[in-house]
């Protein structure tokens, strides 16, 4: 192109209006600044419309000071027995649901993955995981609740679903994730499927795979401590039923049962992550 055709061109091209090169240059200089101010604007309005005051705070921190008087000193001995078998059954769903879920979500998560397999078989998998993880544990534990009744059956149901919905998405992140090249290096030698996963798959992601598993098992008895309040097991459920009673310290001595228990699974966690490391 020469130095006319290029001078022809630039003519030829629209010039902006004052007007616009304002604007452009307004909203390129202040625009933060008003985004930032209709985002304080909003938070002022939604505060105003729950009722949100600095009265209502302060009148808040003074009854939370006579509800922390009531709760000590905790009371461990009055009803131990139910304590101790409402924990006891807290980490045993916790346990197996974790088992279950991670069990489901292993398979699911290679299906799941568009790297080794089709769309037609990728995108029902990956359906079926986001319904899994659409709700909240608590709405899936009314759900089971209704379906099979009270007791610890339908909080393994529910966190088994949970872990599926949730671990089942890292998984297939994970082995989206992978180099092909051993795969394919696998692929070449005339290896079945099954043979691919295993030399070619697993041993890239198997690390990842055991800390997305503890992840979700400290994610698992948490979730179990609260799903009794709904009737699924565990210690929410008596943990619910002192606070309708008023025993202000039963119910300071299973939060503290609570507190150490996910300690010690914060720390068990740790360690079992470095071995694996």
């Amino acid at each position: 192109m020469d130095a006319l055709t290029r001078r022809v061109l630039k003519t030829q091209e629209p010039v902006p209006t004052g007007g616009m090169e304002k604007v452009r240059r307004f909203f390129r200089f202040y625009g933060v600044q008003i985004l930032l101010f209709l985002f304080v604007v909003y938070v002022l309005f939604a505060l105003s419309r729950l009722g949100i005051s600095p009265k209502r705070i302060s009148e808040g921190f003074t009854q939370g000071k006579v509800f922390l008087s009531r709760l000590f000193p905790p009371d461990f001995i009055t009803r131990w027995d139910d304590i101790r078998h409402d924990m006891l059954e807290s980490l045993e769903i916790a346990v197996v649901a974790s088992i279950i879920g991670i069990l489901l979500s292993l398979p699911l998560g290679l299906l799941g993955a568009r790297n080794l397999m089709p769309s037609v078989v990728t995108w029902p998998v990956r359906l079926f995981i986001s319904l899994a993880r659409a709700f909240n544990p608590i709405i899936i534990g009314i759900i089971f609740v209704k379906a099979v009744g009270f007791g610890p059956l339908a909080g393994l149901l529910t966190l088994s679903v949970a872990s599926v919905g949730f671990i089942g998405k890292l998984f297939i992140e994970a082995v989206e994730e992978i180099s092909m090249k051993q795969v394919e290096a696998v692929r070449a030698s005339g290896a079945s499927f099954l043979s691919v996963i295993r030399f070619g798959v697993l041993p890239q992601v198997s690390a990842r795979f055991i800390g997305f598993g503890m992840y979700q098992f400290d994610s698992n008895l948490r979730n179990s401590t609260t799903l009794g309040i709904v009737g699924a097991g565990g210690i929410g459920g008596t943990l619910f039923a002192a606070y309708q009673r008023f025993d202000y310290r039963i119910v300071c001595a299973i939060v503290l049962l609570i507190i150490g228990l996910i300690i010690l699974d914060e720390y068990v966690s740790e360690r079992v992550r470095r071995v694996f490391q």
